[in-house]
């Protein structure tokens, strides 16, 4: 089909794509960037989410070339030199990771929508991790964690 520009985590890429290839396909297998997982592939699960200029997306619905010049965001782009992002670590303090599976996407969904809310409520945060499903976890320690972030956050700890 041809090449693309896109830019993800801040480096800007010229990509070589098919008609075929979704934006998932793009970052785990031409760039190698697996923290961004497939559950479903069909835009449910929420397991492949990445913030594609601004806002949240499931990735195995973005068509590549629907990415094309767009600014892309994934879990890899998220810690600075050694330094976790406060929602990775708030997630770890919080003990909100069990298999980890779904972790990256909704770690992007909560980045996405803390960066446009940085004093959520309890039910303004299970809205916004709404598409994204957990089998382990139960929810609680995940909002628990989001709810952390956005105060780290706040105080200034590494957005």
């Amino acid at each position: 089909m041809g090449t693309m520009q896109i830019t993800i985590n801040d480096i800007e890429y010229g990509i070589d794509i098919s008609e075929e290839d979704r934006l998932i396909d793009v970052l785990r297998d031409k760039l190698y960037l697996t923290g961004t997982k497939e559950g479903c592939g069909e835009g449910e699960c929420g397991a492949c989410t990445v913030i594609m200029n601004g806002d949240a997306v499931n990735s195995c619905m973005i068509m590549a070339f629907q990415a094309d010049g767009k600014k892309i965001y994934t879990v890899e782009g998220m810690k600075k030199d050694d330094t976790l992002h406060p929602i990775q670590q708030a997630f770890l303090d919080e003990g909100a990771v069990q298999c980890g599976y779904c972790i990256p996407g909704m770690i992007m969904s909560a980045k996405a929508f803390l960066d446009k809310n940085e004093s959520p409520k309890r039910e303004e945060i299970r809205e916004s991790i709404s598409g994204n499903l957990c089998r382990c976890t139960g929810y609680n320690k995940i909002v628990n964690a989001i709810n952390k972030a956005a105060k780290l956050i706040k105080e200034g700890e590494n957005p």
